[in-house]
């Protein structure tokens, strides 16, 4: 079976975007240039008939830049400051561009009990989908200017390759597709092991795929390694939805994707019996 060519069928795509992916390496400063073709790359998806949704990160970091902080702080008051005003000036220039290609975007902050409890879960959902209806398409991030829970345990739910998972199962997602600093996903760490092999597409994710997230770590920029996105595989892939991870070099890939060609380790769907969403997420996290 060809599971790139299915690609091409997906209704509904949720696309991840990292910090590091959304900066200059050498400034800390939004690439305007990269988030440009972001915007374009979506709206086309948009203009296709599919359902899109964009989790994107980098509200501290904007927010460092702006407040004129030398580096990303590490102190909680000052994260959830920077979280406050980073997240305004995202949304601020994601709604510029996304109106210049006439497309409406909404903007969703969720945090960890926002799953947990039933009735916020069910209106997270309804929200999604009704702003899907009407054509929006939501810009989620993780409410960090309030959410210490989240902040002070980054390896759980404190990392967007997670939340974008747990939103690609809320909503009933085709694809989840997760654009890094790393191309995707290899036998070993390539940084230190020239012998590292790729791994193209993933049918099964065993505990032995499993463990070489295990020790990998993301950028200084994000949160997120390797192991966070396996995380993310397991949650998306339970409830039926597929997943890609990819390099955001260049954010062109995206339609790549979408379009079938061999981008990325893709990680292909197999819906559980009885998945239960919040059941399965306690087990991993």
């Amino acid at each position: 079976m060809n599971y790139r060519e299915q690609l091409k069928d997906k209704k509904r795509v949720v696309i991840k975007i990292g910090s590091s992916s959304l900066v200059h390496s050498q400034t800390g400063r939004l690439n305007l240039g990269k988030l440009e073709v972001l915007v374009r790359e979506l709206g086309d998806l948009h203009n296709q008939g599919k359902d899109v949704v964009l989790v994107s990160s980098g509200a501290i970091a904007v927010g460092s830049v702006a407040l004129g902080l030398k580096e990303k702080p590490t102190d909680l008051k000052k994260k959830q400051a920077c979280a406050s005003v980073g997240q305004a000036r995202l949304m601020m220039i994601y709604q510029k561009l996304f109106s210049e290609y006439n497309q409406m975007a909404g903007q969703i902050l969720m945090t960890k009990n926002t799953m947990v409890n039933n009735a916020n879960r069910k209106n997270a959902e309804n929200t999604f989908n009704e702003l899907l209806a009407m054509g929006v398409i939501p810009i989620v991030n993780e409410n960090d200017s309030i959410s210490t829970y989240e902040m002070q345990s980054l390896e759980k739910f404190g990392d967007n390759d997670t939340l974008s998972a747990v939103v690609a199962a809320l909503i009933g997602a085709d694809l989840l597709i997760l654009m890094s600093d790393i191309d995707g996903l290899y036998t070993d760490d390539p940084n230190t092991n020239p012998d590292a092999e790729f791994i193209r597409t993933v049918d099964c994710l065993d505990e032995n795929l499993l463990n070489m997230g295990k020790g990998s770590t993301g950028s200084k920029v994000g949160t997120g390694g390797m192991a966070t996105k396996l995380t993310a595989a397991r949650i998306a892939t339970a409830a039926g939805v597929d997943m890609v991870i990819a390099n955001g070099a260049d954010f062109h890939t995206i339609h790549k994707i979408v379009e079938g060609n061999d981008c990325g380790t893709l990680f292909v769907g197999h819906k559980k019996e009885q998945f239960y969403l919040i059941d399965y997420i306690e087990k991993l996290l």
